[in-house]
């Protein structure tokens, strides 16, 4: 008798951006990056900013996250907040009985395993909280720089070659300068072009969705 399939794993992904396309898009890095048996639902923020880059905009993205209503997961086995800010990932980790990652946390540990390492992001204005992040989970030793693109984050973001070509020019300022084993491109909005600079960089690029739907997936609570 042929047995049945046993049903899929379920992580939510969180965008606290309020962006609709955005999470699909970073549904589908995280769900490519997950192994079989494990199905990724997106779920968007429902008010605040369609792109973080301000302290104000992350501290609105928190209590966008917190005010999802709890039933959303229920029957889940992990939650990953994709955010580079981690808005609202303490607190929800500290309500929900299954694993809560953010995409700084994971990758920030990753990297810090590997060393000395630089973060190139879109959003100058975001500089000082990652720093305090870094700081937060112990690795602010091995955060030598956060390197950020110059342009206004969302004239930028609308044009994904420039997006590419702007962050290749500060993580090769951050290599030339910074003495660095790996480089994380800081944010979730950023997974595209993540992927896209891990074969146009010469030290290992740490794309965080990937990252941080993996070290959900090793947590052995989600195979209960």
């Amino acid at each position: 008798m042929k047995q049945s399939a046993q049903p899929a794993r379920r992580i939510v992904l969180v965008n606290p951006n309020t962006d609709e396309a955005m999470t699909r898009m970073m549904v589908a890095i995280a769900q490519e990056a997950a192994t079989t048996g494990v199905h990724v639902e997106g779920v968007t923020a429902l008010f605040g900013a369609p792109l973080i880059t301000k302290p104000a905009a992350l501290a609105r993205a928190r209590d966008a996250v917190l005010s999802i209503p709890k039933g959303t997961f229920d029957g889940a086995k992990g939650v990953l907040v994709s955010a580079f800010g981690d808005p609202g990932a303490n607190e929800l980790r500290s309500c929900l009985s299954v694993p809560v990652v953010g995409l700084a946390e994971a990758s920030m540990c990753a990297a810090a395993d590997l060393g000395r390492f630089s973060i190139a992001t879109t959003t100058p204005g975001l500089a000082q909280a990652i720093r305090q992040k870094a700081a937060e989970i112990g690795v602010a030793e091995e955060l030598v720089s956060v390197r950020t693109t110059q342009e206004d984050p969302a004239t930028l973001m609308r044009d994904g070659k420039a997006v590419l070509q702007a962050l290749e020019s500060i993580i090769k300022e951050a290599i030339a300068r910074d003495d660095i084993c790996s480089v994380i491109i800081g944010g979730g909005p950023l997974g595209l072009a993540a992927r896209d600079l891990v074969q146009r960089i010469d030290i290992p690029v740490l794309e965080p969705i990937p990252i941080a739907i993996r070290s959900l997936i090793e947590n052995r609570t989600l195979w209960r």
